[in-house]
């Protein structure tokens, strides 16, 4: 299991622990490792809502050979010499955050799907003290598919403990005022090192519409991040695309799709292009290899000339700031007084 960076055993009292959730990658960028992290992904109802028995057949039958070796290739086009992105990106950002606190406060991350496990992590920051957690899945954005499947495995965790931790969450930051100057700086300090394109895409992950139908509140935070984050950069509509990507399967996916987008601005007389991904916070495979390798071939393809991808925050000084915000007005009440 990856170094949770957890204190030593404390016996001198209870603690606050804060929690970091993120998706989850495979341990190595091999079929064989990618084929039980996507069964495990792929086999939550809250990501796939098909008849489980129908969807198994499928995934394991057909999905799972196939996919497994497109996405190992995938994920070796973006490995790096210490691993993976995801995992990489949010240790950096948990020892960022952890140095804002005192011992006090236990700091610790956990993956929704594979190492380390949020029942893993849980476990060993109870026996570190903590008897109250503040859980924060890694998603501006709320979707039922991504901060639900990972509040859902906090509880799972919760149903078994005979002496259950106390638990405060943040489900969404969408239009948290320092996620959103975070995010707005990083982009400008970008322009002014890398010049700024024609136009700028902005990608968030896409879910399937049925599940917007059923009230997931996603699609209307994503419009939300955007209105206030071009607002802070001071964008015209005509500067600006919102966009969603990632589609899979044949189902009706929310959009516009990012991917049909890069074919079709270039004959919109776009040639220069900017994409920024807010809906996450950490580079993975989506952002490193779905916009920045494939997404930037599609667009050179089709008359582009440039496709700048804008990095993630990833432990962006400007971005710890804010979470540490967002969590000390979460700990009120639980800790000394914070501000």
């Amino acid at each position: 299991m990856p170094d949770l960076f957890l204190p030593e055993a404390d016996s001198s009292g209870a603690r606050v622990g804060v929690l970091l959730l993120n998706l989850g990658t495979p341990q190595a960028p091999t079929a064989q490792a990618v084929r039980p992290y996507l069964r495990e992904f792929l086999s939550d109802q809250r990501v796939v809502e098909l008849p489980r028995f129908l969807w198994q057949c499928l995934l394991r039958g057909i999905i799972l050979p196939i996919r497994g070796r497109k996405s190992a290739h995938a994920y070796q086009t973006i490995w790096q010499a210490d691993g993976s992105p995801l995992l990489t990106g949010t240790i950096k950002l948990t020892q960022a955050l952890s140095q804002r606190f005192s011992e006090d406060i236990i700091t610790a991350y956990a993956m929704t799907y594979g190492q380390p496990s949020v029942r893993q992590v849980m476990q060993h920051m109870k026996q570190q003290g903590a008897d109250r957690i503040l859980v924060i899945p890694l998603y501006p954005q709320y979707a039922a598919s991504s901060s639900g499947a990972a509040l859902d495995q906090v509880w799972r965790v919760l149903l078994k403990q005979r002496a259950q931790m106390a638990v405060r969450s943040i489900t969404t930051f969408a239009d948290d005022a320092g996620y959103i100057h975070a995010l707005a700086e990083h982009i400008r300090q970008y322009w002014q090192q890398h010049g700024q394109g024609q136009h700028l895409l902005i990608s968030f992950h896409g879910i399937p519409e049925a599940q917007r139908q059923q009230g997931d509140p996603y699609v209307s935070q994503c419009q939300s991040t955007t209105r206030l984050l071009t607002e802070a950069l001071q964008l015209s509509p005509s500067q600006y695309t919102l966009a969603f990507q990632s589609r899979f399967g044949p189902a009706k996916w929310v959009g516009p799709s990012t991917q049909d987008l890069l074919q079709q601005l270039p004959q919109q007389g776009i040639r220069t292009l900017d994409v920024v991904c807010p809906g996450f916070v950490t580079d993975c495979l989506e952002t490193l290899e779905e916009i920045n390798i494939r997404g930037k071939q599609d667009f050179l393809a089709h008359g582009g000339q440039q496709l700048n991808y804008i990095p993630c925050l990833n432990d962006n000084h400007e971005w710890v700031d804010a979470l540490q915000h967002l969590v000390n007005n979460q700990l009120q009440g639980w800790t000394p007084e914070r501000s």
